[in-house]
């Protein structure tokens, strides 16, 4: 609704006890209203009350904002729909839902998008209360001296002492690991970056209220928030056009300025003290620097990622590096700067090394001011050569200039030799204490990130390959059918191109613009790895591989690029190490024969020895879900682990995995810890890479501490399942096996469950299209990649991000939970008694409380079902108009989910959802009074939009406006399974 300056101005009175309201201030001074109702008294020693009064605090500043900018009469319709919304939830009242339908349809189009954006923004403030109170509570303990917490380095270090595990054995653990988060942009993250930015400046202020403040600094941070509420209701929170691949970029690299360039570098000095004071008779002389190598690097797919996003080309990878370059030089540029300003040190004081003196001496600093500081003059020289070798790989407005010329770096190892000159002159000279703060910071900052600043993944579907090569040789004239040749008559025809020194392609034939696009991306990968160093690129992943040949297509590929070397006949050096990636079901029961055959090629087997006897394997969690269900997904996942693990120990290559998590439970999601930790023996070594997906990128690192933290935990669970003694025990493993028994029988039932229900019955695409707002989220401009990979309604083109997206919207969460109930079920019904029933159930409680994959299966599912609704489901499916098939297959989920939560019960012996958990579940219980509404909304809207689209009238913008609003705060709302 429009409101007038008068309506405006009107709207200053108090908030009354209402929507987001609501808030009893934390004493007289916290500069909230006097009149502003008490909510009902928080119990002493409630661990909980800072949060309750945060949210509160936030939602009373939301509620102001909503009536100084909206008027009385919008704010009085947002709290009475939220009231009736709460009716209709907690007392199943059919009186309330009919009067919620009346409410809804009523709303104009401006009221319904201010009511949506209400909601919304409640649910984005909620989060950025639960995360302040996550930092306080870890503060807390801190300060209390409790025992260290689980997926804390200090937990995984005293678990590994008590094991017998020795220091020595840890520090030599850490030289040979690698632990690569890798940021991915999918067409989940609904976020702005405008938002995300006044979003993280909401939770600085709040966190400093922590503090204790002056009632003038408590008023003047209130009205701080305030302004920031306000700037949240004022800025636009969608994209009016499609995001591109470049806006993906920046997006990605303001998590490095927030969180990773500082936060990284820390969390390695935090593991470095953990170590020394958990194995004290181990620790070092604490010098300049600790010796830990970079074992915890930053990867990015965005930019590189080909497979299904035509905006990806040569272009957008050489754009990423070179963003991602100068986000990394203005960070080093700033430092130096800073170093100069501290290390003011005088030559007439103190002494200094003859290596500094010269490393001074070489400086294009000649000020007779600084003759007597050698390290300002050092620096100065140091600054100069950073500006050098930014500009020369296309850095431009560099904000100070240099002092005069110098030659640039070659490579990152060259400034930290000229930084660890500086440490060690200070360290010889009385200045130890002034290498830590930042200088051996700095040094640690660049071993990390060098000057690329994150390793950028190349990957692109097998299909491409096959195309582009079929082209090539038949151009060639060496075989002019190559797609349809039988397998073994490929892998033949490919080794004996690679062992030839000439090239397939010519510079005089032409070529179709997919072959030319693919070899100039190879070729520019070359020309990267020159300029920015060898970790800019060196791996090169393949989806959808389902032979050796995918493999070897790509060997021959850069072979034509020049990024697969030959001595004589002789493979001698692959730049980029081939990954295959697993993703469906049948892939991964494949995975370790395929896997068997690539190594045991002999020119494929020297190739893996000048990797260092080290291969990685890339298994898709998100397609295997959608190809075969959750319980299914993940059990395959674990076996073709368990095969891999066992074929490269018997080869004698060290496997690494990467593993293709997504955000939701559907999609490999959940806690990141007990993931890890779950993992079957042998899997983890030391050696793992894992993405961070669309919204869950913000959710875990916007907030540095958050990110921190998020860090930490990879490291601690790498460390445990590394090198925690596994058990040999006889009795043990005849109990593992037999639950792996059970497993594979539970997982066969929920295969053919979920199978029958997806892809067998007719009409199910029908009502997945019309019970959820896929089409809606299809054009909504949330990434650069289409949601499907063909023009087509099939749900096997359809890509496993939107799949699982939809599903969250409308409630149920379908890919996270359906299958196990019937299969459970049938598995114990199969009994001849009740005695063996409940010898069955048994086994299946004995596996939740022994067994980590099966526990942490069962926990993720547990967070799934509570934050499923049916209640609000069954509107959504409303929406199917055809009364036979929205019952039928409704019906069947239904079924399903009582089924499911039922076992889940017997099973883990309780029926309250996240009993342990209890702050997650009254984290959800209290969100989804306003949650609801926006589904509610949701449901609505995309009647009037369909309701238009088939009166063949043209799409009313404001209707789709509404839409994609109520998906950014569902999404929100959600957090890791919207």
């Amino acid at each position: 609704m429009a409101t007038t300056p008068q309506n405006r101005r009107s709207a200053r009175s108090p908030a009354p006890a209402a929507l987001l309201q609501t808030a009893g201030a934390r004493n007289k001074s916290n500069g909230a209203s006097k009149t502003a109702p008490i909510a009902k008294p928080i119990k002493s020693g409630d661990k909980d009350a800072p949060l309750k009064e945060d949210i509160r605090l936030l939602g009373r500043l939301l509620g102001e904002v909503l009536r100084d900018q909206e008027g009385d009469a919008v704010f009085e319709v947002v709290e009475t729909i939220r009231q009736t919304a709460v009716r209709f939830r907690r007392e199943s009242d059919a009186k309330a839902g009919a009067e919620l339908d009346q409410l809804l349809k009523k709303l104009t189009r401006d009221q319904t998008n201010s009511v949506v954006r209400a909601f919304s923004y409640f649910s984005h403030l909620a989060n950025i209360a639960e995360d302040q109170h996550h930092n306080r509570r870890r503060r807390a303990h801190l300060l209390a001296g409790s025992a260290a917490q689980p997926s804390s380095v200090a937990y995984a270090l005293s678990r590994l002492d008590d094991a017998g595990v020795s220091g020595a054995n840890v520090r030599a653990f850490l030289q040979e690991a690698l632990i690569s988060p890798v940021l991915t942009a999918h067409p989940t993250e609904v976020q702005r970056k405008s938002i995300l930015d006044a979003e993280r400046e909401i939770a600085r202020l709040l966190a400093t209220r922590d503090q204790p403040l002056t009632p003038r600094e408590l008023r003047s941070n209130t009205e701080l928030l305030r302004a920031r509420i306000t700037t949240l209701w004022q800025t636009r929170m969608l994209r009016y056009t499609k995001l591109t691949v470049a806006d993906e970029i920046e997006n990605a690299l303001s998590y490095y300025r927030i969180t990773f360039l500082r936060e990284l570098p820390a969390l390695y000095d935090d593991v470095e003290a953990e170590i020394d004071a958990q194995f004290p008779s181990r620790a070092r002389a604490r010098s300049n620097a600790a010796d830990l190598p970079a074992f915890l690097q930053m990867g990015s797919w965005i930019g590189g990622d080909r497979d299904g996003n035509p905006n990806v080309n040569a272009d957008t990878m050489q754009h990423a590096l070179k963003r991602q370059s100068t986000t990394i030089f203005d960070f080093y540029l700033e430092e130096i700067h800073a170093l100069g300003a501290e290390l003011s040190i005088s030559t007439l004081m103190v002494d200094a090394s003859p290596a500094l003196l010269a490393l001074a001496d070489r400086s294009p600093d000649a000020s007779d001011h600084r003759s007597d500081e050698p390290y300002r003059r050092a620096l100065i020289g140091i600054y100069a050569r950073l500006a050098a070798t930014a500009r020369s790989l296309g850095v431009v407005n560099i904000l100070r200039q240099e002092v005069g010329a110098a030659a640039h770096y070659g490579a990152p190892e060259e400034c930290i030799a000229e930084l660890q000159i500086l440490a060690e002159s200070l360290q010889a000279n009385h200045g130890a204490a002034l290498v830590k703060p930042r200088l051996a910071v700095l040094k640690r900052t660049v071993e990390i990130f060098g000057f690329h600043l994150a390793t950028l993944d190349m990957r692109q579907s097998s299909d491409i390959h096959e195309r582009v090569l079929a082209e090539l040789f038949a151009n060639a004239q060496v075989e002019g059918a190559y797609a349809s040749l039988a397998e073994d008559k490929k892998i033949a025809l490919l080794l004996s191109e690679l062992g030839k020194p000439r090239l397939l392609h010519s510079p005089y034939l032409h070529y179709s613009d997919e072959t030319n696009s693919e070899l100039t991306i190879l070729r520019t990968a070359r020309e990267i790895r020159r300029r920015y160093g060898a970790r800019a690129i060196r791996n090169y992943i393949i989806s959808h591989t389902e032979t050796v040949s995918d493999l070897l297509e790509v060997l021959l590929l850069q072979k034509e690029t020049g990024l697969l070397h030959i001595e004589g006949n002789q493979l001698s050096e692959l730049e980029l190490m081939v990954i295959p990636l697993f993703e469906t079901i049948p892939d991964l029961r494949l995975a370790a024969e395929i896997m068997r055959e690539w190594m045991s090629l002999p020119q494929v087997a020297r190739l893996i020895a000048k990797q260092g006897k080290l291969q990685e394997v890339m298994l898709g969690y998100s397609d295997s879900n959608k190809d075969g269900g959750f319980l299914t997904s993940n059990w395959e996942l674990y076996k073709a682990e368990n095969q891999l693990v066992e074929l490269f120990n018997r080869i004698g290559v060290k496997l690494r995995l990467f593993h293709g998590r997504g955000g939701t439970v559907g999609r490999g999601g959940g806690p990141s810890y007990q993931a890890i930790l779950a993992q079957p023996p042998g899997t983890v070594n030391g050696q793992i890479r894992l993405t961070e997906q669309g919204e869950i990128i913000a959710s875990k690192f916007s907030n540095p501490e958050i990110g921190r933290r998020n860090l930490e935990l990879l490291v601690a669970a790498t460390l445990e399942a590394s090198l925690m003694p596994q058990s040999t025990d006889a009795k043990e493993q005849r109990k593992l096996a037999e639950f792996e028994h059970v497993m594979e029988d539970l997982s066969e039932r929920a295969y053919q469950a979920y199978r029958n229900l997806v892809y067998e019955t007719p009409g199910f695409t029908d009502y997945f299209f019309a019970a959820t707002p896929i089409a809606e989220i299809a054009q909504l401009n949330i990434g650069s990649r289409p949601a499907s990979r063909k023009a087509s309604r099939r749900i096997e083109d359809l890509r496993a991000i939107p799949w699982g997206f939809s599903w969250g919207q409308c409630r149920l969460l379908f890919p996270g939970w359906y299958g196990f109930g019937s299969a459970v079920a049938g598995w114990l019904e199969q009994s001849d008694s009740s005695k063996e029933k409940t010898r069955r159930l048994s086994t299946l409680r004995a596996m939740f409380k022994e067994w980590p994959f099966f526990a942490a299966l069962l926990s993720n599912m547990d967070m799934v079902l509570s934050k499923t609704d049916l209640a609000v489901a069954s509107r959504y499916a409303g929406l199917v108009a055809d009364r036979k098939l929205r019952n039928a297959i409704f019906g069947r989920i239904v079924g399903e989910h009582e089924r499911t939560s039922s076992i889940l019960a017997q099973i883990t012996g309780t029926k309250e959802r996240l009993s342990g958990n209890p702050l997650l579940a009254r984290s959800i219980k209290n969100r989804f009074a306003y949650l609801d509404p926006l589904n509610h909304l949701q449901v609505e809207l995309l009647k009037r939009h369909r309701a238009i689209a088939a009166a063949n009238r043209p799409p009313e913008e404001r209707v789709q406006r509404g839409i994609h609003l109520t998906i950014n705060g569902v999404a929100a709302g959600l957090r890791n399974t919207g």
